[in-house]
């Protein structure tokens, strides 16, 4: 084929494509981890990243500037994992360069592409070469320097993908671990997927991909709701609204004007947030009209859905919360976690509010806006508690407008409890007290202990599948043939000469007997500290260790 311009619909078959790539690989990128460790999740946030964009992406848009601002926005909010976040902004810069076009041309969408370059590098505060940013620049200029006018759409993306490819075969050149664990970049991989999709899609290629959001909804028992029921909880009301310069002044309208309208109406369970002139409300009443109408004096509604909550939809919880916090507080704490046991940990310890998620499981952006809106407080104190997660958080954080966001970079669970333990309840100076709980984190020693799920060599340390490895500050500080001797080699190269208290988290794959014998043996071996036991229940690593 030889097309020299694509309209809305053709671009967002081709994004279609893209995403059809990425399931299709998802699991070999989720493989392509540095660590040989089982808890790969780049292909699985690239994938739920671009499904949330599509999700907003209609295939009647015939102008290419509308669909791709469908998908920016889109996208945006669900992005997670900083592969999923850099691919956010990539895609949004594209938007900047195709927005108010009709159709576009390979020159325009070259042109398109550099913008996205600039917003994905101004996104990350140290970006890092070897990436998947590394990758989508050299490929985007590449084939920017080698079209002309007479160049035609497939020429620009073989032109980019044929660069992509040999781009991503250098980045272990570029990051050494890369190199020494024998894999390429997994979030570059991740790009050269989709753009191999979107080509394939724009040649005319079968596309078999249905969105997860879709296969996971559940039919409706409406038996559940007869003539003789009476309405005991409600309807669940979302909708998009669309704020309009005919009713109110969209850059300067204030969230709070809608929040006013579902307090009045006795609204429960209220997430709503702003973004750009879009306004996106999850609310629960018994009469939805009346805030539907309400609504409609701001601007014009996107979208509507008004179930009756008896029925027991599938809702799509905004976020799993743990507990409201009272509008009054001064500062409220977010945090990341998984398991019963750590949610109940964090929880003791004076968190507000729980996101579920973790190593294997990445919240969007969209669930902690949501749990923002959640705290109800002037300050947000916000613990990502994995290295993944931290370019989410502070993306949410830009985007939200309701209170002051403070981001802790906590790369790890036990990074987070050494913070949370010296935010304590009556502090009013908020500056000293994230820089105290910011250097809690960094000073805490901190230790996971996980099995080795393939032979690896890491900065030097060979480690056969089967090893139990404790990885500590990002390298592997130890290697045993069981978690518990991993846990004791790591305390014995770690400097406990002024320790306190150690620490372990237990996960649930560790029985009584063995996490009782091992606090034995540490209580022993460091008798001048306090040994502390929690039970975390959580998958994938053994043992959590902070040394204190």
């Amino acid at each position: 084929m030889n097309t020299h311009t694509i309209d809305g619909k053709c671009y967002a078959r081709m994004l279609l494509g893209g995403a059809a790539r990425l399931a299709e690989r998802r699991d070999e990128l989720n493989a392509l981890n540095v660590f040989p460790v089982a808890d790969g999740d780049t292909g699985t946030n690239m994938l739920k990243t671009v499904e949330g964009g599509l999700a907003r992406v209609s295939g009647e848009r015939s102008d290419v500037g509308a669909a791709s601002g469908d998908f920016s926005k889109g996208i945006l909010l669900s992005a997670r994992g900083n592969s999923g976040v850099i691919l956010s902004q990539i895609f949004a810069g594209i938007n900047e360069g195709l927005s108010g076009l009709e159709s576009v041309t390979a020159s325009q969408l070259a042109e398109a592409y550099k913008h996205g370059i600039a917003r994905s590098y101004a996104a990350v505060q140290n970006p890092t070469e070897g990436t998947i940013l590394t990758v989508f620049r050299e490929s985007a200029e590449y084939a920017a320097s080698h079209i002309d006018a007479d160049s035609s759409v497939e020429d620009f993306y073989r032109l980019h993908i044929e660069e992509a490819k040999r781009s991503l075969a250098a980045t272990p050149k570029l990051l050494p671990v890369l190199a020494e664990a024998g894999v390429v970049d997994s979030g570059a991989a991740g790009y050269l997927c989709i753009a191999e999709g979107m080509y394939e899609a724009l040649g005319g290629a079968e596309i078999s991909f249905t969105l997860t959001a879709e296969n996971e909804k559940s039919d409706v028992d409406i038996d559940k709701f007869t003539r003789d029921s009476v309405l005991e909880f409600g309807y669940c009301t979302e909708f998009l609204l669309r704020l309009t310069t005919a009713k109110v002044d969209p850059d300067n309208f204030d969230i709070s004007r809608v929040l006013s309208v579902l307090d009045e109406l006795a609204g429960e369970s209220v997430v709503a947030y702003k973004q750009g002139d879009i306004v996106k409300v999850h609310v629960h009443t018994f009469i939805p009209g009346a805030i539907l109408a309400r609504m409609q004096e701001f601007g014009e509604f996107l979208t509507v859905k008004v179930e009756n909550m008896s029925l027991g939809h599938s809702e799509e919880k905004p976020t799993e919360k743990t507990k409201k916090v009272k509008s009054d507080k001064h500062y409220a704490v977010v945090c990341v976690a998984s398991g019963d046991g750590m949610t109940a940990l964090f929880e003791d310890m004076g968190a507000d509010i729980i996101i579920s998620g973790g190593q294997t499981s990445n919240p969007s952006i969209e669930e902690f806006v949501c749990a923002f809106d959640e705290c109800g407080a002037e300050n947000i104190i916000v613990l990502p508690n994995n290295k993944n997660i931290i370019l989410a958080a502070k993306q949410a954080a830009e985007l939200y407008e309701g209170a002051r966001v403070h981001v802790i970079p906590s790369k790890s669970i036990m990074q987070g409890y050494g913070a949370l333990s010296v935010i304590t309840p009556g502090i009013k100076d908020m500056d000293a007290l994230v820089a105290s709980a910011t250097r809690a984190a960094a000073d805490t020693v901190d230790g996971e202990i996980t099995q080795a799920v393939r032979d690896a060599v890491i900065d030097g340390v060979r480690v056969k599948i089967g090893d139990y490895m404790a990885i500590s500050g990002g390298e592997i500080a130890a290697v045993a043939d069981n978690p518990e001797d991993a846990v004791l080699a790591m305390l014995e190269k770690t400097d406990t000469d002024l320790c306190e208290i150690i620490t372990l988290i237990v996960g649930k794959s560790v029985s009584d007997e063995r996490r009782a014998e091992l606090t034995e043996r540490i209580s022993e071996l460091y008798e001048d500290c306090e040994v502390v036991v929690h039970l975390g229940g959580q998958d994938v690593y053994d043992y959590y260790v902070a040394v204190e």
